[in-house]
């Protein structure tokens, strides 16, 4: 396993190539060194987390109802369903690592015709850059035919156990017990934050941007435990986890996820966006976080 620490001033931010996670991110308070992300300090902690802390999710990020879609089938790894790409996606497998300067590095991995049930060979870059207090993941894949993706960064946040602020989604897609989409697209109703307000304690559902968002301003700002997060995506939809279901060594509500990506189980529900690439269309997505002392 490689890792590779970047550095801006006083900011710092660990990075391994098992799945291409962030290991950790620690920003210089008053107070000391604050970690503001979920993480282990053993790297082969990592091999047994079974929550994705800082990974690089996918080849399609969330669920895959029944881990099939239009005649593939796909590694289930939830039930009958396909999380996360599956046992062996992006977060379980070693990226090459590489770094380039002190505030940049970049993971690269080629994923093989079947992998997980997926068609196609897909080469992954995930180009990750520090500048100043704001870390940047810029994620693209080429296919060499058509085949899904859909990547999702999974930092756990760590803002607290009551959270507050504002994100600019106004829908929210439906799911069934076992948290699979089905097509329908709902108002937000309680995940409704775009005038601010408190986090759900108990939330985990894909939330849908608003169509008019200024593509400049970010898409969520969250206040909690003296820290202020601010976040910049170009995905359509970000999938909202209140980390209630975590345990040990951690304890529940220790991190939130905000994890942006396509909607998810796209590839079986036709009037849900795209997220076929191809040699003709690759994919790329930019995410960018800041986080600061509030």
């Amino acid at each position: 396993m490689q890792r590779v620490v970047l550095e801006d001033g006083e900011t710092r931010v660990s990075l391994l190539s098992l799945g291409a996670r962030t290991q950790d991110w620690t920003l210089a308070t008053p107070a000391g060194p604050r970690p503001v992300i979920l993480g282990h300090a053993d790297p082969d902690a990592y091999r047994r987390d079974p929550y994705f802390l800082g990974a690089i999710v996918g080849r399609v990020a969330n669920r895959i109802g029944g881990a099939a879609y239009d005649g593939h089938r796909l590694v289930a790894n939830d039930g009958p369903h396909q999380l996360h790409g599956g046992p062996g996606g992006l977060w379980a497998v070693n990226w090459r690592l590489e770094a380039e300067g002190p505030r940049r590095a970049r993971f690269s991995y080629r994923s093989p015709e079947g992998e997980m049930g997926f068609p196609g060979t897909v080469d992954f870059t995930v180009t990750v850059t520090l500048d100043g207090m704001r870390l940047t993941y810029d994620m693209r894949a080429l296919p060499d035919r058509e085949t899904p993706v859909s990547l999702a960064q999974h930092n756990y946040y760590r803002l607290g156990t009551a959270p507050r602020g504002r994100i600019c989604a106004d829908r929210r897609l439906a799911r069934d017990g076992a948290g699979i989409m089905g097509g329908d697209v709902l108002p937000a109703g309680p995940l409704d934050l775009r005038e601010g307000g408190s986090l759900p304690v108990a939330a985990d559902d894909f939330l849908v941007f608003e169509k008019a968002r200024d593509p400049d301003a970010p898409v969520a700002e969250l206040r909690g435990d003296g820290l202020r997060m601010r976040m910049w995506s170009d995905q359509p939809g970000a999938q909202l986890y209140s980390g209630h279901n975590l345990g040990a060594p951690f304890t529940p509500r220790d991190g939130l996820c905000l994890e942006p990506s396509g909607y998810p189980n796209a590839v079986n529900v036709p009037g849900f966006p795209s997220v076929l690439a191809s040699p003709e269309r690759p994919y790329r997505q930019v995410l960018s976080v800041a986080i600061e002392a509030d």
